[in-house]
């Protein structure tokens, strides 16, 4: 069981091979593997991404502002993206001037089996390419007389000098990242839970991944269970266990077998992540 509670967690600057100013704040995250993990919250300005994909599982809940992925589409306020592994998204573009956009960011090892390298490494990892090239507009630029390849897309760029082989995507299981505008999705009460309902937005994928809200009303409790899943305070204060107090942004990670019960102060809005059952499935060697 992991539990973070945001006033506790230091925002430091992001990743070396995007363009722009942004800061982050690690909620939660697992060590590298088939069954990897971050939640993070990326605060950005002017920071920009060119058309990309990944070889791992996102989703995009947009907290301020608005993020615009060019032909992807954009998310608003309240909008949660779903962005499947080996699919092509953006280029995402700087935010208006002015503009303040937050966004909390999971990412997953996925389907395809290829696992994640939690950000800690990644970091290290653009460290070291920045001694052999430079990243601009999100792409490494290696230097001449260097053995590899000149031009790549700075997140491959990274995952081939770590892995220390060529990437090799999994072919994408859906035609287009999904948006999904959860406002228009209606509350629905939950069976034998008095005061919990719930919004299912999405299930995706043979492992099931998966989203979904939950509302726990003033003085329910509800009991969070764990099979590899993620909760997120969205809005409301109340206690964790016997006496932990949640509030905004208070993240819990639970793994097989584990639960955490959540009392209500305040009604309680909870963002719900069921990470992919990837039980059995072997790793890409």
């Amino acid at each position: 069981m992991q539990v973070t509670h945001l006033k506790d967690v230091e925002d430091y600057s992001t990743s070396l091979h995007r363009t722009g100013k942004s800061t982050r704040q690690n909620l939660l995250e697992s060590e590298t593997g088939l069954e990897g993990f971050s939640l993070i919250i990326s605060r950005s300005e002017a920071r920009f991404s060119p058309r990309h994909r990944h070889n791992f599982e996102q989703y995009r809940y947009q907290l301020s502002g608005t993020a615009d992925y060019s032909a992807t589409g954009k998310l608003k306020p309240g909008m949660l993206g779903y962005f499947p592994e080996g699919m092509h998204y953006g280029p995402q573009l700087p935010l208006e001037d002015g503009e303040d956009g937050a966004v909390l960011v999971l990412q997953c090892g996925g389907a395809s089996g290829c696992g994640y390298i939690n950000r800690v490494e990644v970091l290290a990892g653009a460290k070291e390419l920045k001694t052999m090239g430079e990243f601009k507009d999100g792409v490494f630029h290696r230097n001449a007389g260097l053995p590899g390849k000149k031009n790549v897309e700075g997140s491959q760029a990274i995952w081939e000098h770590l892995m220390q082989r060529e990437l090799v995507y999994p072919k994408p299981r859906y035609a287009a990242p999904i948006l999904m505008n959860p406002e228009n999705f209606n509350w629905v009460s939950v069976p034998d839970l008095p005061g919990i309902s719930e919004k299912l937005v999405g299930v995706f994928t043979e492992r099931e991944t998966g989203a979904r809200f939950i509302k726990i009303e003033t003085g329910a409790c509800f009991t969070a269970k764990g099979n590899r899943d993620i909760y997120f305070v969205l809005s409301g204060t109340g206690t964790l266990g016997d006496d932990e107090p949640y509030c905004y942004a208070s993240s819990v990670f639970l793994d097989r077998g584990e639960t955490i019960s959540l009392t209500a102060k305040e009604e309680t809005e909870l963002l719900h992540f069921s990470l992919p059952d990837l039980s059995g499935l072997q790793a890409h060697s």
